[in-house]
């Protein structure tokens, strides 16, 4: 199958499978504590990547290894923790809209640091996707003010860790497989997740005994054999046939799956959080939309 065709089905099954992690997280924070999910994510996702990707980690040349962790910690290891915390306080939901910037944080941060071509349309596109941010979590606040709005910012701040990420990879790792990369990256993430969990409590007869917890393992187990394994190696190999800013944009469409999770689990969603929303859509589009280059 060409390149071409490929990347829009690997957008399409990405969107799907991260529009519906927000839920899983959501879920997963009943019985666990925030740093305890993201460590099981850890966990979890390493044992899935070691089974099929042992091998093809011995390809990955020695200078390369610098990077593969560099990959590891900004599009996973802490990106999960700050996910987990984000969503104590605000809605599933209202987390994956915002995660939708990180197709214009990655063209920004593409022409500051990476040389990224500059076009003057995509300039406004960022300009108008980060107005729609600031406008989701300003109304959020507004109509939600038992939530803490604030914990909006560990969205953002994620956001910014998968731009450099995606640039990261397109820049340095583009002849690593797919599935090198990710294994490699859950290499260097084992240790630290082991001793978080280790001083989280998590061992705790009495707590892994509990029907809420039990239940939160399995909501985390699919989280990280479908929402991190699985989607960590396809994002990687979709990064590799076409650009960062294409790549990025599978947050154009997972708030649809979000949002649709969202409500089916009662969260509110009011019709100028939807204006926000499209702005920010608006936003990524003129990111994406072909045009000369100034």
């Amino acid at each position: 199958m060409q390149n071409s065709t490929l990347k829009w089905i690997y957008l399409v099954v990405l969107s799907i499978i991260w529009g519906s992690s927000f839920i899983l997280i959501k879920k997963g924070l009943v019985g666990l504590a925030p740093i305890q999910l993201g460590a099981l994510r850890i966990l979890f996702t390493a044992f899935f990547l070691l089974l099929i990707g042992w091998k093809s980690v011995r390809t990955i040349k020695k200078q390369e290894w610098k990077w593969i962790l560099i990959s590891g910690i900004l599009g996973t290891g802490l990106p999960v923790f700050l996910f987990a915390y984000a969503e104590t306080e605000i809605d599933s939901a209202i987390a994956a809209i915002l995660n939708s910037s990180v197709p214009l944080l990655t063209l920004l941060l593409g022409l500051v640091l990476f040389g990224t071509t500059f076009l003057k349309h995509q300039l406004v596109g960022v300009l108008v996707g980060l107005s729609g941010a600031t406008a989701l979590i300003l109304i959020g606040a507004s109509i939600n003010p038992d939530q803490n709005y604030w914990y909006a910012l560990l969205v953002v701040c994620a956001s910014v860790m998968y731009a450099l990420n995606v640039n990261i990879i397109k820049r340095y790792m583009q002849d690593i497989s797919a599935i090198a990369i990710a294994t490699g990256n859950f290499i260097f993430l084992i240790p630290p997740a082991v001793i978080l969990l280790m001083y989280s409590d998590f061992f705790n007869t009495v707590t892994l005994n509990t029907p809420e917890v039990q239940v939160s393992i399995g909501y985390i187990v699919i989280l990280a054999l479908f929402g991190t394994a699985m989607a960590k190696v396809m994002f990687n190999k979709l990064v590799q046939i076409s650009n960062p800013v294409f790549a990025s944009s599978v947050t154009y469409l997972m708030p649809i799956i979000s949002v649709s999770w969202g409500l089916l689990d009662g969260e509110k969603f009011t019709i100028w959080q939807f204006v926000a929303s499209l702005i920010i859509i608006g936003g990524v589009y003129l990111v994406n939309k072909r045009r000369k280059a100034i």
